[in-house]
């Protein structure tokens, strides 16, 4: 029958060579993995996580081995560089280099004036769901329901297939990114606890279940679909997905279709090395050069580090897609769970009151710089604290938007209320997390003990202290603009 050559018996053993035992129990627990993250979450959300996460670490460790080789970035910057010159990028403005506690970013070379110009990438360096859509694995993502939604999730799958191709054009800029992130799919357990008490915990245990369906899922298409062609097929392990998923959540942007009719999310080497800072958006795409163009936010000195600004991102959704916390972020805020109760007496009247004044029966946030509370919050404030009359005579007069403005007090019995109820539910707030905001200070002082994402779970929490403690003093002060005599705190 003649000697089977090396992938002949890798398939006769299971997928990467597991051996059949193994191939057998990742199947199940992977069936298992998928009936459990596509239910509706439950009363015991930390339970049903730590249990999934438990089958997950099961999985990594009969993958172990087996998964994609660890590469060193700072190994191939200079081929990456090359590739760069070679494809007609001009770097000669910056250069990477290892920045202190923001890991690697651009360096200025040479001084550059505010809103130059110091960089251009053209489309066909970018790894896009277009390309993708021309790839190996394109008939998958034009067919697959999923694919087709998340368009993230197909650039996700390309980027690891090319990683697993050697021959990839795109290999000398894959080979530059990190080997892992500190977005919380990476945090263990223990870490993700230290979240205790900040509404970003509820959102990483969503993350994270929504991130091992994807995986799940995939992997049975993998593996039952003979239409699917590719290493994707041969190999697929869950360290790996988490890489290519991370990879794309902290480094995407949107730019315009070949078309220009629409948005696509794309990967742009190079400039993806750029860190974040307070600002406005630098970066626009050159339709007619086809090309994404840079500009200085600022004037930058030679040797200075050169940032860009991600967009308007609290530090929660600064944790969850990059995996950092700014705590001079300008632009943070603190979502609130705020709600009329379907028992409330007054329900339907609070509701269409609500509504008049296109207001939401939900969330709402408060700021870290002012506006410390906006006019939404406001009007949802005052509506949620009216007695029947004065509801009534709310929607009499029509219930307009004048209920979320500052200016216009409503009466000072319903505004004091509305003061006193955001105080209490900030101060409720605060004592739901385990330690205090002093507490966290020292931790971070410190630092002993605490591994990279723990500092950033405390750093987060204790960004969010600070949203609270400036709501209290904030709603303590209006009462006192209305009660003169208020002058001391509980």
């Amino acid at each position: 029958m003649g000697r089977k050559n090396r992938k002949d018996r890798a398939s006769n053993d299971g997928e990467m060579g597991l051996g059949k035992k193994k191939l057998k129990e990742i199947l199940s627990l992977n069936t298992q993995l998928l009936e459990m993250c596509s239910k509706p979450s439950s009363s015991v959300e930390w339970q049903d996580f730590v249990h999934i996460r438990s089958l997950v670490e099961r999985v990594r460790e009969l993958q172990k081995g087996h998964v994609l080789p660890k590469v060193q970035r700072e190994d191939h910057f200079v081929e990456f560089d090359k590739w760069l010159t070679e494809s007609g990028v001009d770097t000669s403005k910056t250069s990477i280099a290892k920045t202190g506690d923001t890991g690697y970013g651009l360096l200025a070379t040479q001084d550059i004036q505010e809103l130059e110009i110091f960089l251009r990438i053209p489309r066909k360096m970018m790894l896009t769901v277009e390309a993708a859509r021309q790839s190996i694995i394109g008939p998958l993502v034009k067919t697959d329901s999923i694919l087709k939604a998340m368009p993230h999730v197909a650039l996700a799958l390309f980027l690891l297939n090319e990683k697993m191709n050697p021959d990839s054009y795109w290999a000398p800029y894959i080979n530059s990114l990190p080997e892992k992130y500190s977005t919380p799919l990476y945090f263990t357990s223990d870490e993700v606890q230290l979240l205790k008490g900040s509404p970003v915990q509820g959102n990483v245990m969503y993350q994270y279940k929504n991130i091992v369906r994807q995986y799940a899922y995939f992997y049975k298409v993998f593996q039952t679909n003979p239409a699917v062609v590719g290493p994707l097929k041969e190999q697929f392990c869950f360290d790996d997905y988490r890489w290519a998923v991370s990879t794309i959540m902290t480094r995407q942007n949107e730019i315009p279709t070949g078309q220009g009719d629409q948005m696509t999310s794309a990967l742009i080497p190079y400039w993806d090395m750029c860190n974040h800072t307070n600002g406005t958006f630098s970066t626009d795409f050159n339709i007619e050069a086809d090309c994404s163009e840079c500009y200085a936010l600022n004037n930058v000195n030679k040797a200075d580090q050169v940032f860009i600004y991600y967009g308007p991102r609290t530090n929660s959704q600064l944790l969850l897609n990059s995996g950092f916390v700014y705590p001079e972020n300008n632009l943070d805020s603190l979502e609130i769970k705020l709600g009329i109760s379907s028992k409330d007496p007054l329900f339907p009247i609070k509701s269409q009151l609500l509504t008049k004044a296109g207001l939401v029966n939900g969330s709402y946030h408060v700021n870290i710089e002012e506006p410390i509370v906006d006019h939404d919050l406001l009007g949802f404030l005052r509506i949620f604290n009216m007695n029947e009359e004065q509801l009534k005579e709310q929607i009499h007069l029509g219930g307009s938007r004048a209920l979320c403005d500052f200016d216009c007090p409503i009466s000072k019995d319903i505004d004091l209320k509305a003061w006193m109820f955001l105080e209490t539910r900030a101060s409720l707030l605060i004592k739901c997390y385990p330690t205090t905001a002093e507490e966290d200070e020292k931790m971070l002082h410190s630092r002993g003990q605490l591994s990279d994402n723990a500092v950033l779970a405390v750093l987060l929490r204790l960004c969010e202290k600070r949203i609270l403690h400036k709501t209290v003093e904030f709603a303590h002060k209006m009462q006192t603009s209305l009660q003169p005599y208020v002058t001391t705190m509980d």
